[in-house]
């Protein structure tokens, strides 16, 4: 027996990552028990194809689709990522990283960055990165799975992927129709409305109707649903995120890929390179008040080694977030919903947060409004705390040899970040959250990797003897680095475990489902 008033079809209006992302998760939490599932796309419609870089969460979405992951790996030409190297956002010449996983280990209680602040005011010549396994691994080139190797110094590093985005789109499509999503080809052109203001019926272009009780808004930057037809604004953070515009472009590899995302930081912007095992992902983020899109290309192209793979390609975008995420009988997911600037590569993990959240507030047909108010409200809480961890990495900068960074040093922070770091500055606190993205680790790399140092530490710490205290963090140090020496490379593991076949650039070989 089903509720009266029970979803009967949801349509998923767009493809690409967010859409059959959105598709998988729903044919597999529901299995065709409840509803039925409709996606549209067309392939007149290019994707952008975003997200190529993962944060660890993605791998609980592998699991949660009972998704083999050395399988997954091989066949979207993955590689390993330990975390995000930056360089020259401080000034131009230093390096720091931020990894995946913890920092150490607590000392009798305390926090082992206050430990480690402690012994630093005190000369130790320890880095805070040195007992980060997993940028100690990304220093080496080298790669194990941690959760292979618990009770060992790397036990506590954690990791995520660099995937191919188009491979990804195809797989999780086979997967979810698989599972019962139908796929239809199609345009929308139109859409109709009931008398609440929901959407009742789209018209596609060729003339066909497509009816159903829910509708996800996968369709990009274009908004279709969320935007064009109800009519839902847009909260624009250009006054802290000043890069409005990307060149993205692939190159073969010439190198071996190394376990970590590059982003490193320009006159006007920054960056990124992200290795997978056949080619890279490069792309430069700038601001169109300081660049012009050819200059931005030329100095994009003249640091990429290898031949091109595709044409660069411009893409501009505006950073924020919807007004509401979640309107009527319309939720958007995806770059629909909102964008943020791939520095810490948030991307898919926004989308299927979105989908985690659309879970636990499934509606009925009448789609109450409260479900859609929290919903909204929780989501863009996520976007938010993303937002002010991004804006971390400019605010701070000691650069002022371009009008860009000197820009980024003097703008008004959003209060929660200023509150944040003012906190922090005391003695090294940190306000923490409900269920955030970023955790001690992450905020401790990124305000230390910008020069961000309290003045003491929290007086718990003061509870250890010095004579204990610095030997042992000697000790921690060595240990890391020792064992991270044992290690096979990056490469030599993917050889080893999950080495894709090879790809001929100029015939791209389609992905294929484990097992066929």
């Amino acid at each position: 027996m089903k509720a009266p008033d029970a979803l009967r079809k949801v349509c998923i209006v767009g493809g690409g990552t967010a859409g059959w992302m959105a598709a998988a998760l729903m044919g597999h939490h529901f299995k065709g028990k409840l509803f039925e599932i409709e996606l549209i796309e067309s392939e007149q419609i290019a994707t952008i194809g975003v997200g190529e870089s993962t944060i660890p969460p993605f791998l609980e979405l592998l699991a949660k689709l009972e998704i083999n992951e050395q399988d997954f790996i091989r066949e979207v030409r993955a590689s390993f990522k330990l975390g995000i190297e930056f360089r020259d956002w401080k000034v131009k010449g230093e390096t720091y990283y931020h990894p995946f996983g913890q920092i150490g280990t607590p000392i009798e209680l305390s926090e082992f960055y206050h430990c480690w602040l402690k012994a630093k005011l005190a000369g130790h010549e320890g880095e805070l990165q040195d007992f980060a396994p997993a940028t100690v691994m990304a220093r080496d080139e080298r790669f194990m799975l941690p959760f292979k190797a618990r009770n060992t110094p790397i036990g506590l590093a954690s990791y995520a992927l660099h995937i191919d985005a188009k491979y990804v789109a195809q797989y999780l499509r086979r997967l979810a129709e698989e599972r019962g999503v139908k796929r239809t080809e199609g345009i929308v052109a139109d859409a109709r409305l009931d008398d609440r203001g929901f959407i009742e019926t789209l018209v596609l272009k060729d003339g066909r109707e497509v009816r159903a009780d829910f509708f996800i808004d996968c369709t990009g930057f274009r908004a279709l649903l969320i935007n064009k037809v109800l009519g839902v604004g847009y909260r624009d953070w250009s006054e802290w995120l000043l890069c409005d515009r990307a060149i993205a472009v692939q190159a073969e590899n010439l190198k071996l890929p190394p376990p970590v995302t590059l982003a490193h930081a320009q006159d006007a912007g920054w960056r990124w390179q992200i290795p997978l095992q056949h080619r890279s992902g490069h792309g430069h983020v700038f601001s169109s008040e300081f660049m012009s899109d050819d200059e931005a290309t030329r100095i994009l192209l003249d640091q990429i080694e290898g031949p091109l793979v595709i044409d660069p390609m411009v893409v501009p975008f505006k950073t924020g977030v919807r007004e509401q995420i979640w309107h009527k009988n319309v939720v958007a997911i995806g770059l629909a919903s909102g964008f943020i600037e791939p520095l810490e590569s948030t991307a898919i993990h926004l989308i299927y947060r979105g989908m985690d959240f659309l879970f636990r507030f499934l509606p009925d047909r009448n789609c109450d409004p409260k479900l859609a108010a929290e919903y909204s409200r929780r989501m863009t809480a996520d976007y938010e705390e993303i937002r002010d961890f991004v804006v971390l990495h400019y605010c701070e900068t000691k650069r002022d040899d371009t009008p860009f960074w000197r820009k980024c040093a003097a703008m008004a922070l959003p209060d929660s970040l200023r509150e944040r770091i003012e906190l922090f500055r005391v003695n090294g606190t940190l306000r923490e959250g409900l269920d955030e993205l970023f955790r001690n680790a992450s905020w401790h790399s990124v305000l230390d990797g910008m020069g961000v140092r309290p003045p003491t530490y929290h007086p718990l710490v003061d509870r250890i003897d010095e004579a204990r205290l610095f030997p042992a963090m000697d000790q921690a140090r060595a240990q890391v680095a020792a064992f991270v020496k044992t290690l096979p490379t990056h490469q030599e593991f993917i050889d080893a475990h999950c080495r894709a076949d090879p790809v001929d650039f100029a015939r791209p070989a389609a992905p294929r489902m484990a097992g066929r």
